[in-house]
């Protein structure tokens, strides 16, 4: 009997891991549980935090700020997750903010400080629109997924257990709300509660032509000690996830599938817009160049303390150049 090194993965519940999940793909030596109904926020938690799991989709910032710290964690160039952010900041429709630059001085809530979502925004709206980071009062919910110092002329406040960062956006207590999901005001028409851009599908792709980048969310982690004793394990699981998203992305090309009446021309708009292949894996030049963007965010917003090279953030997957084409 051949013996499969046994591993759990924890991970969102994409189409691009579908394969992985129901075992069509089989990365070669693994034996792969696959758990996908945890919610983001306490998956990551749960991995930075208690390593209950040998590999996982984890924030792409929370494990930028881990490995700053040298907590025994690694990753290969998998990202899950990716995101436009404009269509993410919420306003108090009462508060007279109509524009980036009238949220200076102001209250903004954010879920957490080190959440990926938030430190794009943050760092788009500082870059792209001229609102610094340390010109706002931030307010926090949730307790961060690694241990985080605030710089001392960081402005920022976990609120009390009770309150709720919606709730107090739609009270007026915040102007504006920095979240990673829509959010129950907007979704249930409340008009208390708008957004910042109100065509934010305009100011993403306006944002997409003038840097190339669709912002990394997430990325694959794995516990070091699974690296240190099977340094096999990360080649054989990167060519399994990218096996999986090619099925995945062969398969929703077409469009009886999805229950949408102009899905294929959304597709067709995606390709014209963001290329051929905009979840790529790989440290290629245009997640190189996205991915550093992140990690200067978090150097810029005081996460990290230095700008780490990215061959110190991920693991190694080359085979060499062209070996993968010989065969017996």
């Amino acid at each position: 009997m051949v013996r499969r090194l046994e591993l759990t993965l924890a991970c969102g519940d994409y189409e691009i891991v579908r394969a992985l999940k129901e075992g069509i793909v089989r990365p070669e030596g693994i034996e792969l549980t696959v758990l996908t109904d945890m919610a983001p926020s306490p998956r990551h938690w749960r991995f930075l935090r208690g390593r209950e799991f040998d590999l996982a989709e984890v924030s792409g910032s929370g494990y930028v700020a881990a490995r700053d710290q040298d907590l025994p964690f690694r990753a290969i160039p998998v990202f899950p997750h990716r995101r436009f952010r404009h269509g993410f900041i919420f306003i108090n429709t009462s508060k007279g903010i109509s524009k980036p630059t009238d949220l200076i001085g102001r209250k903004v809530g954010t879920k957490g400080y080190l959440f990926t979502a938030g430190l794009w925004m943050r760092g788009i709206l500082e870059h792209d629109y001229g609102v610094p980071h340390k010109s706002i009062e931030w307010l926090s919910e949730l307790d961060e997924d690694v241990d985080f110092t605030p710089p001392p002329d960081l402005k920022i406040t976990q609120i009390p257990h009770e309150k709720s960062l919606e709730d107090m956006l739609v009270e007026g207590e915040i102007d504006a709300l920095l979240s990673p999901d829509l959010i129950r005001p907007l979704t249930c028409g409340d008009k208390r509660v708008g957004r910042l851009f109100s065509n934010y599908k305009a100011e993403e792709i306006a944002f997409y032509g003038r840097t190339g980048i669709f912002p990394i969310m997430h990325v694959v982690g794995i516990k070091q000690e699974i690296v240190d004793r099977h340094p096999w394990v990360a080649i054989n699981l990167y060519k399994a996830f990218d096996e999986s998203k090619s099925l995945a992305m062969k398969r929703m090309e077409n469009p009886r599938i999805v229950p949408l009446a102009w899905y294929r021309e959304a597709w067709e708009e995606q390709e014209r817009i963001l290329g051929k292949d905009p979840w790529e894996y790989g440290l290629t030049e245009r997640n190189v160049r996205n991915f550093e963007r992140l990690v200067t965010y978090s150097h810029d917003q005081g996460l990290i303390k230095r700008r780490p090279p990215l061959d110190e953030l991920f693991l190694n997957v080359s085979e060499g150049r062209k070996r993968d084409e010989f065969r017996i």
